[in-house]
């Protein structure tokens, strides 16, 4: 049995030095077989979303308003024209509005968030990364969950094939994803369940909060294998997660957390698409609905009811390629509190 404790879990990995010069950064070795296989990432899942009839489209990097559910991380603005544009922190919103175009799709997503300070040493956080963003029409929150799995499986199978070269540089053993590629489906826990599980471990998780980073880090240590949490209260995520409708004060949403201490990859959930639903939600999370016009106009006359995930690539990248920090996996990172180019 895994007696891994709070403390243990949450002991940091060994410090990872800043990034260098840009120049040092991408001559190195290292950077050039995480950036390969970055590569092999990324052909992996659009081969495999793109054979499930997935379309990709290409999203917005500014927009008048952007998701505000990123936890902690403020808002970048910038002056489009004499209006007070957002840089993006997340695809959302585009998504479900993209779905009046398609019933399946998918894009390799920018996005900006000016995380806490004190997400520097957390080795997971960047200011600046990608996510293989996913939105299905008519799917309900296990048919996302089907597909997150699917595209992690299939992506790490490919890393498997087809990077050798690349992992044996990274001192990755590709016998750390044996349990992964069983085909045996990833676990689903409950966030009570979670919040349960850590309590015992000795970490005092808020139960009406998101998993902390350090229970993240807590139940991710404990695990061999990527797994799932769902069920999170209502309150502790953005407007757009439908509420249970068999369970009052449970979203209908997940998180896809990799094993060995990595943490979270993935978020996701069943969507709200109903206009005075999504009203009251945006009210109730402090939201003013005026600042979303063009995206609650495309609400009243009607969007699709669908669910959707964001999986983080350099995240991803930093899982597979077994990385001490998530900047070891872009080219030019931008830790948070860090200036770089």
């Amino acid at each position: 049995m895994d007696t891994t404790s709070a403390a243990d879990a949450a002991t940091p990995r060994p410090a990872t030095p800043l990034p260098g010069s840009p120049r040092e950064h991408l001559s190195s070795p290292v950077t050039r077989a995480v950036l390969r296989l970055q590569h092999t990432v990324l052909d992996a899942a659009r081969e495999h979303l793109g054979g499930a009839g997935f379309t990709e489209l290409l999203p917005p990097i500014i927009g008048p308003v952007t998701d505000p559910g990123a936890r902690g991380a403020k808002q970048v603005d910038v002056d489009y024209y004499g209006h007070r544009y957002k840089l993006m922190t997340s695809a959302i919103l585009y998504k479900q509005a993209s779905l009046t175009a398609f019933d399946r799709i998918f894009c390799i997503a920018p996005n900006v968030r000016l995380e806490p300070l004190e997400t520097s040493s957390t080795s997971r956080h960047l200011a600046e990364f990608h996510q293989i963003d996913v939105e299905i029409a008519g799917a309900s929150r296990d048919d996302a969950m089907a597909v997150a799995e699917g595209v992690v499986a299939h992506v790490v199978r490919r890393v498997v094939e087809r990077s050798a070269g690349e992992l044996e540089v990274l001192g990755r053993d590709p016998d750390a994803f044996a349990d992964l590629l069983s085909g045996t489906p990833f676990e689903r826990r409950t966030h009570t369940a979670a919040v349960a599980d850590l309590h015992g471990l000795g970490h005092d998780q808020n139960p009406d909060a998101e998993i902390d980073w350090v229970g993240e880090a807590v139940l991710s240590a404990k695990s061999s294998r990527p797994f799932f949490l769902t069920d999170y209260p209502k309150g502790s995520r953005g407007f757009y997660d439908k509420e249970n409708p068999a369970r009052a004060g449970r979203l209908l949403n997940f998180d896809l957390l990799a094993p060995e201490g990595y943490g979270e990859l993935c978020s996701g959930s069943e969507r709200e698409h109903e206009y005075g639903t999504i009203i009251a939600r945006m009210r109730e999370t402090g939201e003013n609905p005026a600042k979303y016009g063009w995206y609650l106009k495309m609400v009243r006359e009607g969007i699709p009811g669908s669910a959707g995930f964001g999986i983080g690539l350099e995240r991803l990248t930093r899982y597979i390629a077994g990385l001490e920090s998530v900047w070891q996996a872009s080219a030019y990172p931008k830790v948070p509190g860090v200036v770089s180019p």
